[in-house]
This record gives C-alpha cells, sequence and structure tokens, in this order.
C-alpha cells in the first residue's frame, strides 16, 4: 500500500493518457481539437510551399454577389437565366457545370422547362442535393424535382462541423451507405467522378477510390481533410475570397454582348470544374472555417480541390497516435526524477512547446494530421497532477517525521530531522534477525456470534496479552493486521541472540492462550487457538514506505517465509512452526520435533521445519511420550515403509488423539500406500495453499 501511495501519480497520468487516447479514436470533444486544427491550417496557409497553399485551377467558381444582383435588379437569379448561364458557360467548354442551388420545388413562371432542356442540352450538370439525418442514421435525401433530376447528375451537401459546439468546418464526411442504398455522393466528391469520368467510386478501408485514377486517405470516420489555400488581404482589412482567385462574375457570362466576350472568357472556364453558387450576404450560405468565414460554394470547391491533389491531408494512424501519445506520457513521468519544481516544470514546459511545434510542423510541411488536443490536455493534467503529489509530500513531510519517528527518536533527533528533512533517508539496513507472524485460526467462525463491540474486546485482550510478551522479550511489534500480529527481534538494537528469545515469546504467548480460553470459555465465548511462525535469517529493516507515510517494519524472503510458515502450520494442525534456520540458532534452548522438509507456495527451494514445543528439557509428561512414539513413527516414515510408519502413528494418537502431525502423516500414509511416490522423490512435500 506505501509504495501505491507513492506512486498513484503515475497512475493517474496512465489513466489520464489512456483515456486520451481513448476519446482521441472516438473525437469524443472535438471542439478544442478543431480549434487547433484551425491554427495549425493557418501556419499551413503561410509557411507551406506555394504550391501547396495556391487555390487549384481546375476548379471555377461563377458567383452572383451583390454587385451582380445591383445590376440584375432582382433576387433570387431566375431559372431562365441560370438556363442561360448553362449554356453559355457548356459553349465555353466546362468539364462539369456544378450548379450550388437546391432547385426541389416548381417555378412559378413556368420556367422549368426551359431550364431542364438547357441541362439536358449541356449533358454535364450536377445538381445539389440535401442529405436528411436522424440523429446519426440517414433518413432520406432532399432532390430537384424529377424534372431536373432525370437529366443531370447529383451530389448530396452535409456541409456541417464535426462538432456540435464548434461551427468550424474542416473536414467532408462520406456517407457510404448513402451511395450503398441510393446511388448517391457528397457533391464535391461527385463533382470529381464526373471529371474524372468515371462511376467507379469506391470507399473502402478508409480509402476514397476514383476507378484507380485518384486515390484519396480518409481518417477513421472516413472523412476528407479540406486544405484551405493562402488568401491575401483584400486591401480593405480583411481576407480575401477565394471567388476573387478562381472565380468569375455572372454578370460577365450572363450579360456578354457577343460571341467574341464569351471567347475571351472561355480560357477561364475549358476543361474546368465550375461551381454555379451565391456569395451574396443576402443568401446567408457562409459558414466559419479554420480560415474564417467562407462562402458555401467555397467550401465545395476547396473541398474539390483537396481531393483532386489526392488528400494533401492525411489523418495519421491509430497507431502512430498511440505511439506519440505513449512517448509524451513517457517523457511526462520521466520528470519525476526531478524533485525540484523549478527544473521539473521547465523540461514539463518544455516538452509541451517541442510536441506542439512538432505536430504543427508535420502538418505544415508534411500535411499529417496528428491529434493535438487530446494529449495537450493530458500532460497539461498530468503536470498539475505530478506537481500536487510533490506538493503534498513536501508540505505533509515535516507532520510525518514528528508521527513516524517520534515514537522511537529522542525529541531532539526528531525536532533536528523537522528542521534539516534533507537528513531523512528512506531504506533499510540488512540484518540478521527473526521474524515472527501469528495469525488466529478460523478467525471468521470465531468472531460469528460475537458483536462488533464483543469482539474488539477479545482483540484487544488477546492482543495486549500477546504483546506485553513480546516487549518484554525484548522484540518489537512491526504491526497489526486485524487479529494478525507481525514482530521481530534483532532491531532496533542487535541482539545476537535473536532467534532464541523469539522462540521464548512464541512458547510463553502460546501457554499465555490457556488462561485466556479459560476465561472466555465463562463469558461463553468460543476457543481460540492460534498459528505462529518463525524464521530466521538476513532482512532489511529500517524506516520503509513514502513521503506520506513510513513504518519501521521489515521486509526480504525471510520475512515472507516466516508469513508462510504461519500458514503451514494448517496443513499439519500445528500451532507454532519454525524453520531450520530458526531451530539451528536456538537449538540448545529449545525442544522441537520435526514436521516434514516441505516446499511452500511461491517458495521453489525446500525447506525443513519444525514444531517448537517448549523451552530445552521442559517437554514432560504426555507430550515426551507422544514426541517420542512420533519420531519412531517419523523414522519409518523416511524409510518409505509406509505401513509401518502408519501404525506407529496411531500409536500416537493413542497417546493423544488430538495430535494434528500425527493424523496428518497417517492421512499421508494412506495416500502413498494407495500412490506410492516415484523412486527418485527427494521427499520434499510441497504445500499448495498458503494457509
Amino acid at each position: 500500500m506505501g509504495a501505491l501511495n507513492q506512486r498513484y501519480d503515475i497512475l493517474v497520468v496512465l489513466m489520464v493518457f489512456f483515456l486520451a487516447i481513448f476519446f482521441e479514436s472516438r473525437e469524443s470533444f472535438s471542439l478544442l481539437e478543431d480549434e487547433t486544427l484551425s491554427y495549425r491550417q493557418l501556419l499551413r496557409a503561410h509557411n507551406a510551399p506555394e504550391a501547396v497553399t495556391s487555390p487549384l485551377e481546375e476548379v471555377v467558381i461563377v458567383f452572383t454577389d451583390e454587385a451582380f444582383y445591383t445590376e440584375y435588379d432582382k433576387f433570387p437569379l431566375r431559372r431562365v437565366d441560370l438556363s442561360t448561364l448553362v449554356e453559355r458557360l457548356h459553349q465555353m467548354g466546362a468539364a462539369v457545370i456544378a450548379v450550388d442551388m437546391l432547385l426541389d420545388f416548381n417555378s412559378a413562371y413556368g420556367e422549368d422547362p426551359t431550364l431542364a432542356l438547357a441541362f439536358e442540352s449541356a449533358g454535364n450538370v450536377q445538381l445539389v442535393s440535401q442529405a436528411q439525418f436522424n440523429g446519426e442514421e440517414f433518413s432520406h435525401l432532399n432532390k430537384a424535382i424529377p424534372r431536373f433530376d432525370e437529366v443531370t447528375t447529383s451530389g448530396y451537401s452535409n456541409i456541417s462541423s464535426n462538432s456540435v459546439i464548434s461551427e468550424s468546418i474542416g473536414r467532408l464526411r462520406i456517407y457510404p451507405q448513402i451511395n450503398e442504398s441510393i446511388g448517391e455522393w457528397p457533391f464535391a466528391v461527385q463533382a470529381v467522378a464526373s471529371y474524372l469520368q468515371t462511376d467507379d467510386v469506391t470507399v473502402a478501408d478508409n480509402m476514397l477510390d476514383f476507378g484507380g485514377q485518384l486515390q484519396v486517405p480518409l481518417n477513421q470516420f472516413n472523412e476528407v481533410y479540406i486544405d484551405y489555400p493562402l488568401l491575401h488581404p483584400d486591401g480593405k482589412g480583411g481576407i480575401g475570397r477565394l471567388h476573387d482567385v478562381v472565380g468569375v462574375s455572372a454578370s460577365d457570362i450572363l450579360f456578354a454582348m457577343d460571341e467574341e466576350e464569351l471567347d475571351d472568357l472561355s480560357f477561364l472556364i475549358a476543361d474546368r470544374i465550375v461551381l454555379i453558387g451565391e456569395v451574396a450576404e443576402v443568401a446567408h450560405d457562409e459558414f466559419e472555417t479554420p480560415l474564417g468565414n467562407v462562402y458555401g460554394v467555397e467550401i465545395i470547391a476547396n473541398t474539390i480541390a483537396s481531393i483532386l491533389k489526392g488528400g494533401p491531408l492525411q489523418a495519421a494512424s491509430g497507431v502512430l497516435e498511440a505511439i506519440v501519445a505513449l512517448l509524451i506520457m513517457a517523457a511526462i513521468l520521466a520528470t519525476r526524477a526531478l524533485s525540484n519544481p523549478t527544473p521539473r516544470n521547465l523540461v514539463s514546459i518544455g516538452i509541451v512547446v517541442v510536441y506542439s511545434a512538432a505536430v504543427s510542423l508535420v502538418y505544415v510541411y508534411q500535411g499529417l494530421v496528428l491529434s493535438m488536443s487530446y494529449v495537450l490536455l493530458a500532460t497539461i493534467l498530468s503536470i498539475i497532477v505530478i506537481n500536487a503529489r510533490f506538493y503534498l509530500a513536501e508540505m505533509g513531510q515535516k507532520a510525518l517525521i514528528r508521527d513516524a519517528f517520534g515514537q522511537y527518536l529522542s525529541p531532539k533527533v526528531v525536532a533536528d530531522l523537522v528542521k534539516d528533512p534533507e537528513k531523512l533517508s528512506l531504506g533499510g539496513e540488512e540484518r540478521e534477525m527473526t521474524a515472527y507472524f501469528s495469525d488466529i485460526a478460523k478467525f471468521s467462525t470465531f468472531s460469528e456470534n460475537m458483536t462488533p463491540t464483543e469482539l474488539v474486546n477479545v482483540l484487544n485482550d488477546y492482543l495486549t496479552e500477546m504483546c506485553n510478551i513480546i516487549i518484554a522479550t525484548e522484540g518489537t511489534v512491526d504491526k497489526f493486521e486485524g487479529d494478525a500480529i507481525i514482530a521481530f527481534w534483532g532491531a532496533p538494537a542487535i541482539q545476537e541472540a535473536h532467534a532464541k528469545l523469539a522462540c521464548f515469546a512464541s512458547i510463553d504467548m502460546n501457554k499465555a492462550l490457556v488462561p485466556l480460553r479459560a476465561r472466555w470459555a465463562e463469558d461463553g465465548r468460543p476457543a481460540i487457538n492460534v498459528r505462529m511462525g518463525l524464521n530466521s535469517g538476513p532482512m532489511v529493516v529500517g524506516n520503509m514506505g513514502s513521503a506520506q507515510r513510513m513504518n519501521y517494519t521489515i521486509m526480504g524472503d525471510t520475512v515472507n517465509l516466516a508469513s508462510r510458515l504461519e500458514g503451514a502450520n494448517k496443513a499439519f494442525g500445528s500451532d507454532i512452526m519454525i524453520s531450520e534456520a530458526t531451530y539451528l540458532q536456538a537449538q540448545e534452548f529449545v525442544d522441537v520435533r520435526e514436521l516434514d522438509t516441505i516446499r511452500v507456495v511461491g517458495k521453489s527451494e525446500p525447506v525443513k521445519v519444525y514444531q517448537l514445543l517448549d523451552r530445552k528439557g521442559e517437554t514432560k509428561g504426555l507430550t515426551a511420550d507422544l514426541v517420542t512414539q512420533y519420531e519412531k513413527a517419523m523414522r519409518l516414515y523416511k524409510e518409505r515403509d509406509y505401513a509401518a510408519a502408519k501404525a506407529a502413528f496411531k500409536l500416537a494418537l493413542a497417546i493423544a488423539d488430538t495430535d494434528g502431525p500425527s493424523k496428518t502423516y497417517v492421512a499421508r500414509c494412506d495416500e502413498f500406500l494407495r500412490n506410492p511416490p516415484k523412486a527418485d522423490w527427494d521427499g520434499v512435500f510441497t504445500l499448495t495453499d498458503k494457509g
């Protein structure tokens, strides 16, 4: 738990970045991302090579604006005059005539036959339709009236923002399902298909394909990024419009006096995609884009140009997005190594700047679109979390020192540490010591018939009695974990006889349980049995934990084995199990009987274990008789005479019918008589349960 507390900021950073990757893949928050795309598109428009930023000449806009309507003296454009425009554009050699006007109602002036005839005569006219959706589901198309629809091609217009909050338009989404159901593509896609004279348009694996003539990469949502060109100032304090650069006023064509005027303009029209659309404010056909407000027909023109260029802006793959995010996450996590906030934050800011610059540069010069906002937000949140962790650690350090060290250091030393926390050294030293673990057997059964208050009182009695004995034998109580006690001998003061002291404490605690059981029996409470495990050897002891909380505790494989031995008692029905390492150091002072050579869970090396009985020479009466008979049975067991060993263990049970180790070996002898062990068995019994 201490390690977890120390690293909670790592977990938060991991969570934040993985959420960023997830949300990026779904574009859950596109508002900020679209803002970063706007800034990057501005940089691209002003800094990319001219070949990239220049408008495409293959697309021309024939527009109607305020000046046109002033001269025309009516609004909107009449269909009979639209037919004249179409006829003249066809005469001038337009490859595709794309009309950005929804002609979904009949003319009140009887002009439809004339316009339909013009469409049919031209043979290359495309009309706009409107795709209608119910949420994300396609509903139907609003198309031109049948008279027009029968003699033209059409494409749906779904000019809309990618965000429900922002209105900036930077992408065209293609809906393959619309084409599959009714054979319709977006207006810009259909215009390109007509220009390339192909009906073989497909979308597969995020690739828009025009019959093998042209392929345009799409992002994971089948979207084309619109590469808006650079438009210079208009001289009136604003930015120029696309129709001023690649456009021809409808008045120049509609009001041309003769064929010669049209011939003079033909070089602007011939073999090009010609869009007819409104750029008058009265038409209310303006939309927000990364480069400012743009008329709808200009967005279509830019989209067509982006498609014809093969999609100069290409979305990075999901794998690349994830790799970049993980690299930034690793860099931010690496700043945790800097405890000084100034260099840590300078490095963090540097990471943000370098990342932002790199993502912008590849957008500007390579046309690679890497998501920016998600990683930036994750980075900023991670920097805040890491700084918060360091701040809280620093603020809590002085109180921590008082709380953690005041219990076992002199007030003078504690005061010195508070003044100079740098003197505080987390960690410990390796020592030869003895670790002790104990646990109440079947604690849930023991506690189920008590109220919480009764249980607390019983535990307090038990823990107080046990701890008094530990302290009396110069041991150190490490911690309590519910009913479990963890203690050690050999620190803080060096104790050469740590194994002996630990064994004596265990014997005394086991004996102290007898009067406790009697007292609890008088109160109608169940008997209590305690399992204890001891192991001696090298272990680390010292101040361990985190900057928020630390303990004077023990760690290491020796400690882990002591814990396993406590649980291993269950397999033998024993109460106090000690390792051979402990026995060898205390053998002159204690009585034991050998239990087995076992391999505990989580350990590969076998260990010989013993049951601790009493101080040396104090094992008497029936217990002494039991041990004598038990040892005879053990010799027969080791000789693999399992039938004789079983009989001998039963004689031991005749002396003490509750003896757990004898019961264990009777059952094991039965098993070996049915299924003898292999001839090369090493005699080690492997436990499969921690106990």
